[in-house]
């Protein structure tokens, strides 16, 4: 990345799709998880996807994303139609790097350089990424969350087209397939489909375009839009798409979601159409770019029976004395392992139901303590609950989970699913998953990873990241 860093920022997080980054993620698992992979015939090598707010359109772009899972790729190339301002043929992003609420994505410069020096109308520029308009472009911005949660790590080539003439989007077509040639790259094309039509009448425009791609032929794409016997406001991204693709060996178009806006809000009567794609190819580019380990270190003391009869009471008392709004100050026991200083969680459950869970990863206090402070905060400090009432206590079950130190983990399969937790490390980011909770849902050891990375607001593939630190540990559960 250049010492002068310049970094294109979100302008519709918050409003097109959420801009809290937890949310963000949990909202795209919940996409992906809604929708199946399918069976395609060969690798995927270009995408079709919609860009309306997730709320009308998610879903269908999730179908289409949630093919590449199991993918990687060096780079992503995303084109775009542009919005905001208007302006002759391609700008091809000369900034450092595209930012959303999960992370920054790194602009491939040197790609980037290649692809503009070919054709006068495709050219190194900030227009439509950046200016023109009070908000920035969005139809490339909304693609980019997506990508992030399935691929994880990629470099981007991020491509806006000011005008969508023939000339331009041939010209942009054929000097993709030269640069990108022998290259480990994806290409995303941004478009929704016609706009403000009865939801009748939509389909049968949509259907029009449908049908040439799905035909692979970018020449009868370009005649529907031309003739107006079909409408996309990012058909040229489509069109150039098409073009790359067959030249670098594409052969075949898989439909995977279709829907309008008014399968979501109920009005047919002026409605938007979304469409999404996979081309796939029979090759596959090369990127450029075990045995069961030991447990983790062991605790210290041995915590015996009674000893973890006496904490899980001591867990009680203290969230009893916090609905009575009285101090807490549990008094120090004579048993050295209660005083030992251990990492601890304390989890509350209401009819076998997460109410809350909170913990001390390091052995920053003495157990006791430490029970004493987690349970009061797993009680009425978890922001995904509202504070225990009273009325709930009796129904209450707590569990305690005394950590060993944490092992830092150099190969995936040092970590054996069931008897080792998992935490992972990544940029501002970190997450934790105690033993228990891939015991409890079924999860095999990629799952029990990309969980993790949920769980700190990262991409799922985020524990591939060359940057990222993962840790293992066991715990004492009782």
């Amino acid at each position: 990345m250049k010492n002068n860093i310049e970094v294109r920022r979100p302008a519709v997080a918050g409003s097109f799709y959420p801009g809290n980054p937890v949310e963000l993620s949990k909202l795209l698992a919940q996409f992906y998880s809604e929708t199946e992979k399918k069976s395609l015939p060969g690798h995927p090598l270009a995408v079709i996807a919609p860009h309306a707010g997730y709320i009308y359109s998610g879903k269908i772009a999730a179908a289409a994303f949630k093919q590449l899972e199991g993918e990687a790729y060096d780079t992503v190339v995303v084109i775009s139609p542009s919005h905001t301002v208007f302006f002759q043929g391609s700008s091809v992003y000369e900034g450092s790097a595209y930012q959303t609420p999960i992370g920054m994505i790194e602009i491939d410069e040197k790609l980037s350089g290649a692809i503009a020096s070919i054709h006068p109308s495709i050219y190194l520029s900030n227009k439509g990424h950046t200016g023109g308009s009070v908000r920035g472009e969005h139809a490339l911005e909304v693609q980019l969350p997506f990508l992030q949660q399935v691929l994880g790590r990629f470099k981007l080539v991020a491509i806006v087209m000011g005008d969508q003439e023939e000339s331009s989007c041939r010209d942009l077509g054929e000097t993709l397939a030269s640069t990108l040639n022998g290259k480990n790259v994806l290409i995303v094309a941004s478009t929704d489909l016609s706009h403000f039509y009865s939801d009748k009448e939509a389909r049968r425009l949509d259907g029009n375009l449908r049908r040439a791609i799905e035909e692979f032929s970018p020449d009868k794409l370009l005649n529907t839009l031309s003739s107006g016997k079909g409408e996309a406001c990012g058909g040229g991204p489509v069109a150039a798409t098409l073009i790359a693709a067959k030249r670098l060996g594409g052969n075949q178009v898989t439909v995977t979601g279709y829907a309008t806006s008014g399968d979501v809000t109920g009005d047919l009567n002026e409605v938007v159409g979304y469409l999404s794609a996979v081309i796939t190819s029979p090759r596959k580019v090369a990127s450029q770019n075990g045995n069961l380990g030991s447990p983790a270190k062991k605790n210290g003391a041995e915590i015996g029976d009674a000893d973890k009869k006496y904490l899980l009471n001591l867990a009680r008392e203290s969230i009893k004395a916090g609905l009575c709004q009285t101090p807490f100050r549990p008094t120090e026991p004579e048993v050295k392992a209660l005083k030992e200083k251990r990492g601890v969680f304390v989890t509350l459950k209401a009819d076998g139901m997460l109410r809350g869970c909170i913990g001390m990863i390091r052995a920053a206090k003495p157990l006791y303590e430490a029970v004493a402070e987690m349970a009061y905060a797993a009680a009425f400090d978890d922001p995904r609950f509202q504070p225990l009432s009273e009325t709930e206590l009796d129904g209450i079950e707590v569990e305690i989970s005394v950590l060993s130190p944490l092992s830092r983990v150099d190969d995936f399969s040092e970590i054996r699913v069931g008897r080792d937790g998992v935490m992972i490390r990544l940029d501002f980011h970190s997450g934790l998953l105690l033993p228990q909770v891939a015991r409890e849902h079924g999860w095999n050891l990629t799952t029990f990873l990309e969980q993790t990375c949920l769980k700190a607001g990262l991409p799922k593939n985020s524990y591939k990241d060359k940057g990222a630190e993962i840790y293992r540990f066991t715990a004492e559960i009782f």
